[in-house]
């Protein structure tokens, strides 16, 4: 097979940089996948805890997010149970839980960082080791010439090529993530900012 051909003529350096890679499409498909999920159950949450308070049903409220995942359920509990006297102690409590939050979708992102910042260089030990070996071919033979020193060079351009492919991999799951969590963590906080100003509401006019 081509592929595993190419994959050999790279020689060892392309373990860690297949580790790399594996790693990177791992990461990146499952992070896709959790944020997708966790967009559908915070907007179903978030849809039914309105109707809810809008339906001045507040004892139904609980039942909505008790089952939702921590990183949804904290935030809903310090609106619906918290004792706040000010809306800026509420307001305090819950961007305390949106940094929680945050910080658990943000999970095993540096992961896909440090692998697109570190493959470049890996494979470019592979393009020296290559460059190596084929003056050592040189030096072995006591002549030059394109067949003494070919096998070097292919060894060299193919774990830099693999190192950078792995690379742009990497570094297009961690951008394209990066700016999926931003966006979800906004319009999270945006949606929960609304449920806060109408209980505040509705708490200072005695409902």
């Amino acid at each position: 097979m081509v592929g595993m051909d190419l994959f050999q003529q790279g020689g060892f350096i392309m373990y860690p940089l297949l580790v790399f890679s594996v790693l990177a499409w791992s990461i990146g498909l499952y992070k896709m996948l959790t944020l997708w999920t966790f967009t559908k159950e915070y907007k179903k949450v978030n849809a039914e805890v309105l109707t809810a308070i809008s339906g001045n049903r507040l004892n139904e409220v609980n039942s909505v997010f008790k089952d939702s995942p921590a990183t949804i359920a904290r935030p809903h509990d310090i609106l619906i149970n918290g004792d706040h006297k000010t809306k800026e102690e509420m307001n305090e409590r819950l961007s305390r839980r949106l940094a929680e939050t945050n910080t658990e979708l943000k999970q095993n992102l540096w992961i896909l960082g440090s692998i697109s910042a570190s493959a470049p260089f890996i494979g470019l030990f592979g393009t020296v080791l290559g460059i190596m070996e084929s003056f050592k071919a040189i030096g072995s033979s006591g002549k030059s010439g394109f067949s003494v020193v070919a096998a070097g060079i292919s060894e060299s351009l193919v774990a830099t090529a693999a190192g950078i492919i792995v690379a742009v991999v990497a570094l297009l799951f961690y951008n394209y993530l990066q700016t999926r969590v931003n966006n979800i963590a906004q319009d999270f906080r945006l949606k929960l900012e609304e449920i806060a100003d109408i209980l505040f509401t509705n708490r200072t006019a005695g409902k």
